[in-house]
C-alpha cells in the first residue's frame, strides 16, 4: 500500500485551514499547517511535505517571502507550491516581482473551488 501524501497548508485564516484540513483528509491526504511564512518554511524543511498550499498575504512573514526561501533551499526547491489568494492584486504584484524565479505549480483564487483544488493537487502529487 502506498503511503499517504502530505500537504502543508500555510494560511492565517483559521476557518480556511480547518476547511482545507477536512477536505484534504477526506480525499486521502495527511495535513500539517502553519499560520505564517516563517513557521511554514520551518515545517517545509523539517517535514518535507509532498505539496504546499500557500497564502500570499499573511501577517508576519508573507507567502511571497516564504516562496523565495523555498526556491532557494535545496531541501524544499522541488516541493510543488500552489498559491491560494483572495486578492487578485496581490497575485499580479507577486507575478511582476518574481520574473527571476521559477513560477509556482499553481494559483487558485479564494474562495477555492473544491473540484479545481482537488484536480490541481492530484495532477501534481497524485
Amino acid at each position: 500500500m502506498t503511503a499517504k501524501k502530505t500537504i502543508l497548508i500555510v494560511e492565517d485564516e483559521k476557518d480556511l485551514v480547518e476547511w482545507l484540513t477536512v477536505f484534504f483528509n477526506e480525499n486521502g491526504y495527511n495535513v500539517i499547517s502553519a499560520g505564517d511564512g516563517a513557521d511554514g518554511f520551518t515545517k517545509a524543511e523539517s517535514r518535507h511535505p509532498d505539496l504546499i498550499t500557500l497564502d500570499l498575504s499573511m501577517p508576519g512573514e508573507s507567502g511571497v517571502k516564504m516562496y523565495h526561501k523555498l526556491i532557494k533551499s535545496p531541501k524544499t526547491v522541488k516541493i510543488p507550491v500552489v498559491f491560494l489568494t483572495g486578492a487578485p492584486a496581490d497575485l499580479k504584484n507577486f507575478i511582476a516581482r518574481v520574473k527571476a524565479f521559477p513560477a509556482p505549480a499553481g494559483y487558485l483564487e479564494k474562495p477555492v473551488d473544491r473540484d479545481t483544488l482537488l484536480s490541481t493537487v492530484k495532477k501534481l502529487i497524485g
